[in-house]
């Protein structure tokens, strides 16, 4: 049994005020269901959601006692990418990669492999680290998953848990 507060549920953005503390999370680190946290003063909580969550930050995780530990996005390594940002912008979702879409860039998680195809496609590809905030899934929502593109696409299949899309 243990001592630390639980996180049972998420406020959405602008639906709580006060935080008593922040919690630093990643791109992957945002995507949870149970785990143990740690706020950015060292507080532990344990966060134990009915479900698989994305979070996009400005959420907040509510402890049993009503206090809201705020989600941040935690700064990571990434790719910042121009040029002609349609083309580039469709070889990246042609691999499925999540990519954080402004109007002068495209924004990657680092990856040796697509850095060296996006600079071969004449992309000028930067090295950065800040928080990592790509466009959600369908309508907005969720995640994109990469995945293998060796098999057939002829029906809908799954990829593993929350990693279900089908191909027309």
């Amino acid at each position: 049994m243990s001592d630390l507060p639980n996180a049972t549920h998420v406020a959405g953005k602008g639906q709580w005020q006060g935080a008593a503390g922040q919690v630093a999370l990643d791109y992957e680190g945002r995507f949870l269901r149970r785990k143990r946290l740690v706020t950015t003063a060292g507080a532990g909580f344990l966060v134990d959601l009915p479900e698989v969550t994305n979070l996009t930050g400005g959420e907040a995780f509510v402890l049993e006692d009503g206090r809201f530990i705020e989600v941040t996005c935690a700064l990571e390594p990434v790719l910042v990418i121009t040029g002609d940002l349609p083309r580039l912008a469709w070889h990246i979702g042609n691999r499925h990669t999540p990519c954080q879409i402004e109007p002068a860039r495209l924004v990657i998680r680092a990856d040796h492999v697509l850095e060296n195809m996006l600079r071969g496609l004449g992309g000028k590809v930067t090295a950065s680290v800040e928080p990592f905030r790509p466009e959600g899934g369908a309508y907005g929502i969720g995640r994109t998953m990469g995945h293998d593109h060796g098999h057939d696409h002829g029906h809908g299949h799954s990829h593993g848990p929350g990693q279900f899309h089908v191909h027309l």
